[in-house]
C-alpha cells in the first residue's frame, strides 16, 4: 500500500469508470485505462467517485472494479477510493473491503441532507468514528453535487476534530478566497496543516489554485498529462510555465466542462486516445451528437498545434 498522509501533493486523478458498449464493466479496459495514467505520471489515483458513475454500479462491481485497480497500480501510487453512502453501515462495509485490497485511503462527502454547520460537524465527526482510527480520509467539499456548504470555520473544526481527516478535496467554486484562508488558518497554527488538491472543474483554476496554497490537482481530464504539467512546473517555481501548459489545453478542457455532456466529453477522447475501449457511459447518462463530435475534433486540432509551438508532445 502507497503511504497517504498530509504531505500528499500532485495529482490524484479522479478516474472513469470503462464500461463495454453494452453497459457491462470493462476490466480489460480498466487496465489499459490505469497503465495510461500511471504512464502520464498521475502521482494518486481517485476511484469511484461523481465523475466515476459510482452510483451506477453496485455493490459487487464497486469492489470487482477497486480490486482491479488497485491490483494493476500495485502500490506505485496511492489509491483513493470514493466512500460517501446514504448511511454509516455500507460506508463502513465499503471502507473496511476496499482497505483490505490495499487502498490507501477513502474520500467522503457530506450527506445532502445537511443544513446546519453543527449538523455537518456531527456528521463528520460520526464519519471518523465509522472510519475508524486507522484509516485516513479526504474531506470533499463539493457544494454543486451535493448541495451543501461548507464553511471555512466548519472546516477547520472537522480537521481539528479528526486526527485522520488527511485532504481536503477543495471544489467550492469560486473557491480561491476560501482556499487562502485555509491557509492562512495553518499557517497561523490555528488548525494542523492538511494536503488541500483542488478538484474544480478539470483543473480550470488550477494555476491559480497552486498560487493560493493547493498542494496539487484531484480531479479529471481527459489530457491528465495537462494537470501533471502544471503541477510540475510550479512546484519548480515556473509560474510563468504552468501558465503556458494551462492554457494551451484550456480550450478542451472548458469544452468538457459541460454540463450533462461532460464526461461522454471525456470517455470519447479517452477512447479515442487508446486509453480506454468504449466511451460508453451508463444509464441514464447522455449521447454525444455528430455536432458535438465535430467540436471536439476541431478542439483536439487546435490544441496540437499550441502544444507543438511549446515543444510539448500530444
Amino acid at each position: 500500500m502507497a503511504t497517504f498522509n498530509e504531505s500528499a501533493a500532485g495529482v490524484y486523478l479522479i478516474t472513469v469508470t470503462p464500461f463495454a458498449s453494452d453497459g457491462a464493466l470493462d476490466l480489460d479496459s480498466t487496465d489499459r485505462m490505469v497503465d495510461s495514467y500511471l504512464e502520464r505520471g498521475v502521482d494518486g489515483l481517485t476511484i469511484l467517485g461523481i465523475m466515476g458513475e459510482a452510483t451506477k454500479l453496485t455493490a459487487d462491481e464497486s469492489r470487482r472494479f477497486a480490486q482491479r485497480v488497485i491490483d494493476r497500480v500495485d502500490g506505485r501510487v496511492p489509491v483513493i477510493v470514493g466512500a460517501s453512502a446514504p448511511g454509516f453501515a455500507p460506508m463502513r462495509e465499503l471502507t473496511a473491503a476496499v482497505m483490505d485490497m490495499g487502498a490507501s485511503g477513502v474520500m467522503v462527502a457530506p450527506a445532502p441532507n445537511l443544513r446546519t454547520d453543527d449538523q455537518i460537524v456531527a456528521y463528520f465527526d460520526m464519519v471518523a468514528e465509522t472510519l475508524g482510527p486507522d484509516v485516513p480520509w479526504v474531506l470533499q467539499d463539493h457544494p454543486v453535487s451535493t448541495g451543501v456548504q461548507m464553511s471555512t470555520g466548519v472546516i477547520l473544526k472537522i480537521i481539528g476534530n479528526s486526527p485522520t481527516c488527511v485532504m481536503l478535496k477543495h471544489e467550492d467554486s469560486p473557491g480561491l478566497a476560501k482556499l487562502s484562508a485555509i491557509r492562512a488558518a495553518s499557517a497561523r497554527g490555528d488548525v494542523r496543516r492538511v494536503a488541500i488538491l483542488a478538484g474544480n472543474g478539470g483543473g480550470l483554476f488550477l494555476p491559480e489554485e497552486l498560487t493560493r496554497g493547493a498542494d496539487g490537482a484531484m480531479t479529471g481530464f481527459a489530457y491528465p498529462e495537462m494537470m501533471v504539467g502544471v503541477c510540475r512546473a510550479h512546484a519548480a517555481g515556473d509560474i510563468e510555465a504552468a501558465h503556458d501548459i494551462f492554457d494551451a489545453y484550456l480550450p478542451l478542457a472548458r469544452y468538457e466542462q459541460q454540463t450533462n455532456i461532460g464526461l461522454a466529453v471525456r470517455k470519447h477522447i479517452m477512447a479515442d486516445r487508446g486509453m480506454i475501449a468504449s466511451a460508453t457511459v451508463r444509464r441514464p447518462g447522455p449521447a454525444l451528437s455528430a455536432s458535438d463530435i465535430a467540436d471536439i475534433a476541431r478542439l483536439t486540432r487546435r490544441q496540437e498545434r499550441r502544444l507543438a509551438e511549446l515543444g510539448r508532445p500530444s
